[in-house]
């Protein structure tokens, strides 16, 4: 494994009483897109703070290709931060505000100039170089800061959720032209952001974060379909959670006695469970069968329909099971339009064993 570009070690943040980072231990590969996810007061801005120079940790160490930073001035590290808020100077026209940082280092102006022309072009809004940011739409707002943070050519570029402003069309375009980006240029992305489906579209690796801890890191099917803790699969996607006990075990399979019956799963590698373990047993919303007629399947239980939400072309549809456990199946509209779904008619529910995955229960 090559030499990690940035490296986090025992990094904590305190703000008075208050731990918003806690021992964070992280490292981050040249040229990798990494995503930070978790909910508000997480630690996930903090941390792109720390990195940014913005914030000084209270306690460990903070590494830029084996180099400490903790105590460097953010123009001395060149980690730049496209904002939330794209925090554009209205002052300026656009070719000034992308010049901006270039001008701070002492580029002298004709260099710069050509410098900043280049990106304008390579981000599509050359035309707009003596227009007024207040006058450009929000997407081109986002270009603008984009060119301003890159014109620098910096190694790693820091992301704070940069497209939550944005409508969701606009979303979509500006996620491919920051992974084509990224990939072209080879600098080290870190996006922090509440978006899981950002996230899972563009990071090489996803980290999770929760009470400033990280709670997991990983590949986005790692993730999505492997959460290491009950809060990262109630965080990630549309998980069913259900609480069980194993009562059979055989060399590779578990049988367990939950709220909604007996289900059957396999162990994954590495899990050592035994008869009388208590467990969560996280089953993916989009892996769950509907039928009308029994089906033929080990992991099988009626449940009443309650309820559908539409989410563009996915529909997740809700149902209830006799014992009040509330279940989630996720389909493509296309897929449910024979079933002619009744509201309050019992249909069966059913998954396959090796799509029922297992984690140790550590809170009852």
């Amino acid at each position: 494994m090559n030499q990690a570009q940035i490296s986090l070690t025992n990094i904590v943040k305190r703000f008075g009483g208050q731990v918003a980072v806690d021992s964070v231990n992280l490292c981050i590969e040249s040229g990798e897109f990494l995503a930070v996810m978790g909910s508000s007061g997480c630690g996930k801005t903090t941390l792109l703070r720390m990195l940014a120079g913005l914030e000084t940790p209270t306690e460990g160490e903070i590494q830029l290709n084996g180099k400490r930073i903790n105590e460097l001035k953010p123009h001395e590290r060149e980690t730049p931060m496209v904002w939330q808020s794209l925090a554009l100077f209205p002052f300026l026209n656009v070719q000034e505000n992308v010049e901006f940082g270039l001008k701070m280092r002492l580029v002298p102006k004709a260099v710069r100039a050509e410098r900043a022309k280049v990106w304008l072009e390579r981000m599509e809004i050359a035309q707009f170089s003596e227009r007024r940011v207040d006058q450009l739409s929000g997407g081109q707002r986002q270009r603008v800061a984009l060119a301003r943070a890159l014109v620098t050519e910096p190694p790693v570029l820091l992301l704070d959720e940069p497209l939550s402003a944005l409508d969701a069309n606009l979303v979509v375009r500006m996620q491919t032209v920051l992974v084509r980006l990224q990939k072209e240029l080879g600098i080290t992305f870190i996006y922090v952001t509440h978006s899981q489906s950002e996230a899972f579209a563009m990071a090489d690796r996803i980290v999770i974060m929760s009470e400033g801890k990280i709670e997991q890191i990983g590949e986005p099917r790692e993730i999505y379909r492997s959460p290491a803790s009950r809060f990262v699969a109630d965080f990630v996607g549309t998980n069913n959670i259900v609480e069980a006990v194993i009562q059979e075990r055989s060399e590779n399979s578990l049988v367990c006695q939950t709220s909604i019956g007996p289900i059957r799963a396999f162990m994954t590698s590495g899990n050592f469970f035994q008869i009388g373990d208590r467990l969560d047993l996280v089953i993916g919303a989009d892996l769950v069968e509907i039928s009308e007629e029994p089906p033929e399947s080990d992991n099988t239980f009626m449940a009443q329909f309650i309820g559908e939400e539409f989410v563009g072309s996915m529909v997740t549809l809700y149902f209830a099971t006799e014992s009040g456990t509330e279940f989630k199946v996720q389909k493509q509209q296309r897929e449910i339009e024979t079933l002619l779904l009744t509201d309050s008619k019992q249909y069966y529910l059913h998954m396959d064993a090796d799509e029922v995955y297992c984690l140790k229960r550590t809170k009852d």
